[in-house]
């Protein structure tokens, strides 16, 4: 078993067994490995300890058990979808398909896809020449699945393995980025017109604060239309970099997520940590 393997099972465990608190030698148990070597590679992975990780966990799930949508979501409408964080508001632009694009399917194009090792398991990455068009966390998908996926979209275009080109992506999810960072990172997917104004607006979220279905549909002017809103959040193509994890119900509840609840609510945590780590 890898070391990232390791750790996003540790986490799953974690969450699976947060009300009674288990204790680090539990967890390193879990995983096989001694509590002092756990602690350390779960520190390289996470940037974090096991114990601070654990302790936002709890937090943040107790947060959402409140039923307060204003203590809930910790942040309003005109601040939460208007503000910005520093890697989505000023780092991650996205540029829909063009209707040029769209018509021609993708033909000539080659996208570059490949593999990559994150705290929260693997994940497929695919970039076109303008920009990243796919991130999927694997887990028990087919590969062949999420390609057959992707090529509906480029039905044309000439898919070519390319780990190396696409680790940039994952270094930029798992690092801390610098004030005033230049070269932008480009999304470049395919939705329709509100799939698009959607995503755009989870890109204002900022890093370790969530929003309700609602809450985005209002700040989109279609305060009725929370379900179209959750069909879009659930169609987003790039998992993360497009930041649908931050999306909750109403009610506190989590929500769906199309690579689990679990995962959804570990990114949660781990993304608040890290927001805090910056604020310091």
């Amino acid at each position: 078993m890898s070391d990232y393997t390791r750790i996003e099972n540790a986490m799953t465990y974690m969450s699976e067994h947060l009300s009674r608190q288990p204790t680090l030698e539990e967890i390193a148990a879990h995983v096989h490995l001694s509590p002092f070597h756990f602690h350390r590679i779960f520190c390289r992975w996470a940037g974090t300890t096991p114990k601070r990780f654990l302790q936002t966990l709890t937090l943040e799930r107790s947060k959402r058990m409140l039923k307060s949508e204003k203590s809930l979501m910790d942040i309003s409408l005109s601040v939460g979808l208007s503000g910005g964080s520093r890697l989505y508001d000023h780092f991650v632009k996205l540029e829909a398909v063009t209707p040029g694009e769209y018509r021609s399917q993708g033909e000539g194009l080659t996208i570059q896809y490949g593999f990559n090792k994150t705290p929260f398991g693997e994940i497929f990455v695919a970039v076109t020449p303008r920009g990243v068009c796919r991130i999927e966390f694997i887990g028990s998908i087919d590969v062949e699945v999420i390609l057959a996926d992707l090529s509906k979209d480029w039905p044309k275009s000439t898919f070519a393995r390319n780990d190396k080109a696409t680790s940039y992506v994952t270094k930029i999810l798992f690092s801390k980025l610098k004030d005033g960072q230049s070269n932008p990172l480009f999304l470049h997917v395919a939705g329709t017109n509100f799939q698009i104004a959607v995503w755009r607006a989870l890109l204002r979220i900022p890093q370790g604060k969530l929003a309700s279905y609602s809450q985005i549909a209002n700040a989109l002017g279609h305060p009725k239309a929370s379900r179209a809103v959750g069909n879009a959040v659930g169609s987003n193509p790039v998992a993360m970099l497009i930041p649908c994890h931050r999306v909750i119900q109403k009610s506190g509840a989590l929500g769906r997520y199309r690579w689990g609840a679990t995962k959804k609510e570990l990114i949660q945590a781990w993304e608040h940590l890290h927001d805090e780590s910056a604020k310091r």
